[in-house]
């Protein structure tokens, strides 16, 4: 497949800069399969969307202040992002300007926290950076008083409350991007889905560059996915193949949770880390329902909604477009019925 063939255009206009309040007021474009016009709902109508039987799963993960903004002793300002925390302590992390900053340079952050930078990370363009506390203060708290939660840099304007970029569901810190979809659930709506009849269920992967990298290869199968950790509870799994062998769906919040799901499936593995990259064709072994927001042109998670819908996602996106939906991390979302 040709990158080409995952662009649209979308205009600046059509970016959500700032978060719906309340968050279940979002804009949902259901689809209901091929041959069904589009129906333009509200998150909060999610729960009369759910059949008895059906299991909803959600990723857990929540998003580290992981953006650290340093100064050289020369002025110059070098930033940080935090990636993922290394089985030796270190943090693989992307630098910027990575060039300017040597292997072996200290930098601080306050009084309480030094970085030191090393080589080359395992990911493209990433490095390896130390974080060293005073007196053995824990990372996360450290990180809390000196790190800003990463926003895309699509958005541009601040954020007043951090927890908006969070769920209401979030658990271990983790991931350097939230799981979007999951913005847009409530309490109310969690609850609701359980009066339905359905089940609320979780797994956990750590977004990071596997999940935001952007495509680059001209052929979309020449794509490598960076890898991420993931971990689907037995539970879970168990969960969603007595429902579906029971005439049941399984609803995946995000394609994240996505991704938990068809890893674990495919390899075996509840727990470990993921390069999967889901494209046409796929054989879908666990969703057969997903919630998702739109998501950019010639990106990786555009292509998991081909390989989902198929070409029709053209369609429904020119028709969210057209009715004046919100895209991208902040924005609305649609809820997607895979063709059996």
């Amino acid at each position: 497949m040709d990158l080409a063939d995952f662009d649209y255009d979308l205009p600046p206009s059509a970016i959500a800069q700032t978060p719906i309040e309340p968050r279940d007021r979002a804009r949902l474009l259901v689809d209901r399969g091929a041959g069904n016009a589009p129906e333009h709902r509200t998150v909060a109508d999610v729960p009369s969307l759910v059949r008895p039987g059906d299991v909803v799963v959600v990723n857990t993960s929540r998003v580290l202040p992981a953006r650290l903004r340093l100064h050289r002793p020369t002025g110059g300002a070098v930033e940080v992002l935090l990636l993922e925390r290394l089985p030796t302590g270190e943090w693989e992390a992307l630098v910027r300007p990575s060039r300017k900053v040597a292997p072996g340079t200290e930098l601080t952050a306050g009084d309480d926290l030094v970085v030191r930078f090393g080589g080359s990370g395992p990911g493209d363009g990433t490095r390896i950076v130390e974080l060293r506390t005073a007196g053995g203060v824990d990372e996360l708290d450290v990180l809390g008083r000196h790190g800003v939660v990463p926003l895309p840099p699509y958005i541009t304007a601040p954020l007043a409350d951090p927890e908006r970029y969070q769920t209401v569901f979030a658990e271990r810190p983790g991931s350097v991007a939230a799981p979007t979809a999951g913005l847009h659930l409530t309490p109310a709506v969690l609850d609701g889905c359980r009066d339905a009849g359905g089940r609320i269920e979780t797994v956990d992967l750590v977004v990071g560059m596997g999940t935001f990298r952007p495509i680059t290869a001209p052929k979309v199968e020449d794509h490598h996915m960076h890898a991420e950790r993931y971990r689907v509870p037995a539970g879970t799994l168990g969960a969603c193949e007595a429902a579906r062998g029971a005439g049941g769906r399984v609803v995946a919040v995000g394609t994240t949770t996505v991704r938990a799901l068809e890893s674990a499936a495919l390899s075996g593995e509840l727990e470990g880390r993921t390069e999967l990259f889901i494209h046409a064709p796929w054989r879908w072994r666990v969703v057969d329902v997903l919630m998702t927001n739109f998501h950019l042109p010639r990106s990786s998670l555009l292509v998991l909604i081909d390989a989902f819908v198929g070409p029709r996602w053209r369609d429904l996106y020119a028709a969210a477009l057209a009715a004046g939906y919100r895209f991208l991390s902040f924005g609305d979302a649609m809820l997607l019925e895979r063709d059996v």
